[in-house]
Order: structure tokens, then sequence, then C-alpha cells
């Protein structure tokens, strides 16, 4: 647990707010990565092409994108503590918008709940992420480097939950009842967290203006670009490209689909928490030449399954399988040094503005990667998907090499 290794005079109000945000963020996570295979599921029964399931999710991420900026900026205005509720209320009208009957759901209906979801999801994002910063003394950047770790990587374990618990739903309680029963469920946090959290937890000292929103550190613009060509290298054949090829060309069931891409999913939430024990403490002195490494290994890796899939032998699947298992693990340590990296270069006082400006690209690069699933997977297939994803990884590699060490004075120009 992440309180093991927090001294007893640590426990202040501080960490125990913060705690409270984890919990809440984790509950969060299940119902966002339950919704999203729902949706994939549900909508490809129904007849849907992959490029029509990806517009689904274009307000999803578009509003991602806007509300990683301005939120940022308001949880530095308002404290964290308001927009983990703000997003937390905004799941559950966005789950009970779903919950409408059959012939309401059309593509626009669904399309503005998804844009709920999103901002949502950022909401809690920025606003967990942001609150580490201020409780781990800046010279104990191991340490907050095993927090980053251990909190990214619980999450995303979660959310393998929640694609399972998404698969199971659909089977047992249809789609109506499983966006009814998550509704439900995460109104009882909501309501525990109005109750819990009290304090102004990430309020800056100095009032942010509007005009401050864009970050002003070369460090985090570099980071943030290479972050947005990583995830859009992942959800390019991931997010709508793998779910439809599992069940269309494979034949799987949802219960199989939603527990393989959950089994994945966790594992790759348990490889970003030892994330630390992988990489070494070298990451504070050398990100550059460490980012660059691990993407560099990650790059082939696509392109090897692309070679396995056109192959079209009976190895085509065993190669696809232990291909993404192969690459979740790899992506789990990069994604890992990259989140341990903007907490540490974000400032102090206003930290969600730069974290909220960092996970604006991250947000970018899952959006042009969901287009580009559905597009590239409806007209060329999941073998030219991988390969759009080995170029976006190799942009990423190399813009990471202009990353410097954290204490260096370029950071900030």
């Amino acid at each position: 647990m992440m309180t093991t290794s927090i001294p007893q005079q640590g426990l202040s109000s501080d960490i125990q707010q913060y705690l409270v945000v984890t919990g809440n963020y984790w509950a969060f996570t299940l119902t966002d990565g339950a919704l999203r295979m729902l949706v994939v599921l549900h909508f490809h029964q129904l007849g849907y092409t992959p490029l029509q399931i990806a517009g689904l999710f274009l307000f999803y991420e578009i509003f991602g994108v806007i509300t990683n900026l301005v939120g940022g900026y308001l949880g530095a205005r308002i404290g964290l503590n308001r927009t983990m509720n703000i997003g937390l209320a905004l799941q559950i009208a966005a789950l009970f918008m779903l919950a409408v009957p059959a012939d309401m759901l059309s593509v626009v209906w669904v399309m503005g709940a998804q844009a709920l979801s999103g901002i949502a999801k950022d909401l809690n994002k920025m606003s967990a992420k942001s609150s580490i910063k201020l409780l781990v003394p800046s010279d104990q950047q191991g340490q907050l480097y095993k927090w980053v770790a251990i909190l990214t990587g619980s999450k995303n374990a979660l959310k393998g939950v929640g694609f399972f618990l998404g698969g199971v739903l659909l089977a047992l309680l249809e789609f109506k009842g499983a966006v009814i029963a998550m509704g439900a469920a995460l109104t009882v946090i909501w309501l525990a967290s109005l109750w819990l959290l009290k304090k102004d937890l990430g309020k800056a000292e100095n009032k942010p203006k509007f005009n401050e929103l864009l970050s002003k550190s070369r460090a985090i613009n570099v980071l943030s670009a290479a972050r947005l060509f990583l995830f859009g290298a992942r959800d390019v054949w991931f997010v709508i490209a793998l779910p439809v090829f599992l069940r269309s060309q494979l034949g799987w069931d949802f219960w199989t689909v939603g527990s393989f891409l959950a089994a994945w999913i966790i594992a790759y939430g348990v490889i970003q928490s030892i994330a630390p024990l992988v990489t070494g403490k070298s990451v504070s002195s050398a990100p550059g030449r460490q980012t660059f490494i691990w993407a560099s290994l990650l790059t082939g890796i696509p392109a090897i399954i692309a070679l396995g899939i056109s192959s079209g032998s009976s190895t085509a699947t065993p190669v696809l399988i232990g291909g993404l298992l192969v690459f979740g693990a790899v992506f789990a340590i990069n994604s890992s040094l990259h989140s341990y990296l903007i907490v540490r270069y974000a400032k102090s006082d206003g930290v969600s503005l730069d974290v909220g400006f960092y996970y604006m690209a991250n947000a970018m690069g899952r959006l042009i990667g969901t287009l580009l699933s559905g597009w590239v997977y409806q007209t060329a297939g999941l073998e030219a998907c991988l390969w759009v994803s080995s170029t976006f990884i190799a942009v990423a590699a190399l813009i990471s090499l202009r990353l410097t060490n954290p204490s260096d004075k370029r950071c900030s120009i």
C-alpha cells in the first residue's frame, strides 16, 4: 500500500486528503474502463463500423484536451477537491444519459454523454496527479518516482478490471442495466467525497491568470510533445482496431474480449507500479537518455506484430497475443517514466497548470490515435494501424532526446 513507507509524522491532513482523492480516482477509473468497453462492444453489436465507433469517442477526447488545459487553471484557482467532485458528478450524469430507451441512443446523444465523461475523466486525473507533487519534499525524488508509479500503475490495473467489468455487465445486465448500476454505485462515492474532501489542496498562493494556461517551460513542452506521439501510438491500434479485430476476425465473444483486454491492462498497471525498480535511479539525472532508450525498445514491437499478422500463417494469432503482452510491458515503463517527469518538472505553486498542460497533450494524442484507429482499421486493417504505431513511437523517441536534467536551468526557458 502507498502508506507503508510514509513516516508517522507524515500522515498530515494533506496526505489524508490525497488518499481520499486517490480512492475517488480509483472508483472513477472502474466506471471509465467499463463504459469504454460497453460502448465499443454494444455499438459494434448494433452494426456500427469501426470508424463510426471511433466517432462516438470524438467528443470524449476533444473535451479531454480542453479540460486538461482549463482544468489545471481551475484546480489552481478553486482547489483540487472541488475539481475532483465536479468530475465525479459529470461522470454520473454521463452514465444516466446513456440509460435512456434504446431508440433515443442516437449518435449525437452518445457523443454528448461521452463529452461529459471526457471532461470528468480528465478533471479526476489532473486532481490526483497534481496532488502528489505537494506531498513529497523536493529532495526525495526517488520517493516521488515511486509514488507516481504506484498511483499510475494502480489506476491502470483498475481500468483493466473496468474493461472486464464492462464485458460482464453487458452480458448480464445488457447496456441500459449496466450504465444504471454503475451510475448508482458512483453516486454513493460522490456523496462520500462531498463529505470527506474538505481541504483546498492545490490552490495556488499566487492566483494564476487565464493567459498563463500555456506552459512556458521548455522541458514540459518537449515532454508533452513526446507524450502526444507515445499515446497516439498506443491508441491507434488498441482502442478500436484491436477489440473489433478480436471480435470480428478471431470470433471471440464479449466475455473473452473483455477478459483479455482487462488482463492486459492489469498487467500493464502492475509493471508501471514497479517501473522504478526496472529503470533505476538514473532517470533523475539523465531523463532524455532513459526515455529515448525505452521508446526505442518499444518502436519495433508493433512492426514485428504487423509482420506476423500479415504472414497469414497459423502463428498469426500467437504473434498478436504475445506481441501485445511484450508491447504492454515496455509501454508501461515508458508511460511511468513520463508520468514521473511531468510531476518532477512541474512548479509546486499552481502545479495543476503544468500537469494540466501536459495531459492536454496526452488527450490530444489519444484523440488522434482513436480517430486513426477507426479510419485506418476500416480502410487498411490492423497491420496498417500497427505500422502507424511504430512510426509514432519513433517520433516520440527522437523528441525525448531534447529532455534535460530537471535541475538544468534550460528546463524553465
